[in-house]
């Protein structure tokens, strides 16, 4: 490693420091004790790479270790998005979980090891460097998803999530060993080289596909999205908007980054089976979440139907399409750190409530909160002119602009068909009949998430806040 290698590398190298000086920290000093203390150092501390990333990142490309990191505007508007929306996450939940005697110090720990496979995620230049970071990512959220040991759910959760992660780890690796056999080299400039000189062999084609494959399983798209629901109900909240959350923002840079960086040469071979896992995810999104009862349920749902959004910019196979893209997800994580901020605070007696049937007359209970919802809700359905509508809006143009305007008429058509379950929330907040209404409160940070993305979601209207011009310029990174 030299001093410039290590330099690239220096955000990733401080998380990794970071989170084992807090294992020894908690391990030799109170244990769990330490927990809320990690929990906000973490936050922290995320909060502070994030700004070193994104004010002082360059504009330029640069890369590490002969090309297998890459340090370019893409990866670094996605580590940004991803330390931000972790430490919304981290915050929001710590009240939750400490009042349910869940906050152990491996959580902030185990977080901030999965932030550091994430981020080397969207940096990955080689499918060594890919595969490192993505098991780093997985094995962490393993541990997470059952974090609550007395919960036979919450066991199942990590179980289904460990051994259906476990397979397409598998697939994922046997694609890569076929792109090496048939490119020569695990750097994605090689195989770019390779898929780019006269006719592509069979080898090479099956090898994407292969890797397609396993990617399409960290962002849960159809048909390989079994495990969404499941884990999303069994994990504990603040985990499960977790996994809603920095987890799909990297997994999406990450399936970019593969599909311009190794094979931007053949775009035409992969956008046609990207298309296909967009409207397929776009649809039993729309369709499997309207008979959900469980808002936990719901939100999976929900989230396979908004990567097939988001798959839709990809599946362009433009600039612009991954700028939408990247501007789809942001829109996205803002909704579902607000919208999981509420869901913490369903409670009933003291118990957590999930049952969608207990928001009837909220708004008599408490209106502001479900004005803030009712502001998610239409956003996440696409109402316009709630932010939510533009991330759809520029994922749609993406696909007429790239000739593609059949999946554009799919995306309108699912996205209508979504819009039930989110106004039928809407109808039990305003109109629904008077029952046994929710007790919880809500911390100040979860609070502060609630309102501060609702008002996003309105104020953000007149600009993005700025996002479509830094997007544009990590699209360009990426693509030119």
């Amino acid at each position: 490693m030299t001093s410039a290698d290590f330099s690239i590398v220096l955000p990733e190298v401080v998380l990794a420091i970071f989170a084992m000086a807090a294992l020894l920290f908690a391990v030799y000093t109170g244990k769990d004790k330490t927990a809320p203390l990690l929990v906000w150092a973490t936050s922290a501390l995320f909060v502070a790479l994030a700004a070193w990333i994104g004010l002082a990142g360059g504009n330029g490309t640069e890369t590490a270790f002969g090309g297998m990191f890459i340090n370019d505007a893409f990866a670094r508007f996605a580590k940004v998005t991803i330390l931000l929306s972790a430490a919304a996450i981290l915050l929001m939940g710590e009240s939750h979980m400490t009042k349910r005697d869940l906050l152990r110090f491996e959580y902030p720990i185990l977080v901030a090891l999965a932030t550091v496979g994430m981020m080397v995620m969207v940096s990955a230049g080689d499918l060594m460097a890919l595969y490192m970071g993505l098991e780093l990512q997985s094995l962490a959220l393993y541990v997470v998803a059952s974090l609550r040991r007395d919960s036979v759910k919450s066991t199942e959760a990590g179980l289904k999530y460990f051994v259906l992660g476990a397979l397409s780890s598998g697939l994922l690796l046997y694609g890569a060993s076929l792109t090496y056999g048939y490119a020569g080299t695990t750097l994605f400039s090689g195989i770019i080289q390779t898929a780019s000189d006269g006719e592509v062999s069979l080898g090479l084609l099956f090898g994407l596909v292969f890797l397609i494959t396993g990617l399409a399983f960290k962002v849960s798209a159809v048909p390989f999205h079994m495990w969404t629901p499941d884990v999303y109900e069994g994990s504990p909240t603040p985990v499960t908007a977790f996994f809603a959350t920095a987890p799909k923002v990297a997994a999406m840079g990450l399936f970019a980054r593969v599909m311009f960086d190794a094979f931007g040469g053949i775009t035409g071979d992969w956008t046609q089976v990207v298309a296909l896992l967009s409207v397929a995810s776009m649809f039993l999104g729309a369709i499997a979440a309207i008979g959900q009862r469980n808002i936990k349920r719901l939100m999976a749902y929900s989230s396979i139907a908004h990567m097939g959004f988001a798959l839709m910019g990809l599946a362009a196979g433009t600039a612009f399409g991954v700028q939408s893209m990247l501007i789809y997800l942001v829109i996205y994580v803002t909704m579902n750190i607000g919208t999981f901020a509420f869901i913490l605070s369903m409670e009933r007696d003291g118990t957590p409530v999930t049952d969608i049937e207990s928001l009837n007359q909220l708004s008599s209970a408490e209106p502001l909160k479900a004005l803030a919802l009712l502001v998610l809700m239409f956003s996440l359905a696409g109402v316009p002119p709630l932010v939510g509508f533009f991330g759809k809006f520029y994922v749609l143009k993406a696909a007429v602009d790239a000739d593609i305007a059949w999946l554009a008429v799919a995306g309108v058509i699912a996205s209508v068909i979504g819009a039930f379950y989110y106004l039928r929330i809407v109808f039990y907040m305003y109109f629904g009949e008077e029952g046994e209404g929710l007790d919880g409160s809500m911390s100040p940070v979860a609070w502060a998430c609630l309102m501060g993305s609702a008002a996003i979601m309105v104020i953000g209207v007149a600009n993005l806040f700025g996002i479509e011009a830094i997007a544009g310029a990590a699209a360009d990174a990426l693509v030119n």
